[in-house]
């Protein structure tokens, strides 16, 4: 399925579409491999919240900052 065909979907039939492909891949038994650098960003992450230097936003300001 291409974005065209998806494009011309009606937003039910989207949001089916997304429900069945999300239902596929909750029962695969393959847990999916991360990448080596995933390691490296949680690493960064949790070590700038172990020492107080983590920026943090609230929902709201992500949701605006989304709609900018």
């Amino acid at each position: 399925m291409d974005a065209d065909t998806i494009s011309k979907m009606t937003r039910q039939q989207r949001l089916q579409a997304m429900e069945s492909l999300w239902d596929a891949l909750v029962h695969e038994t393959v847990e999916p491999v991360s990448p080596d650098w995933h390691q490296a960003v949680l690493a960064r992450r949790l070590g700038n919240i172990a020492e107080g230097n983590a920026d943090y936003v609230s929902l709201e300001e992500l949701k605006a900052s989304r709609r900018e």
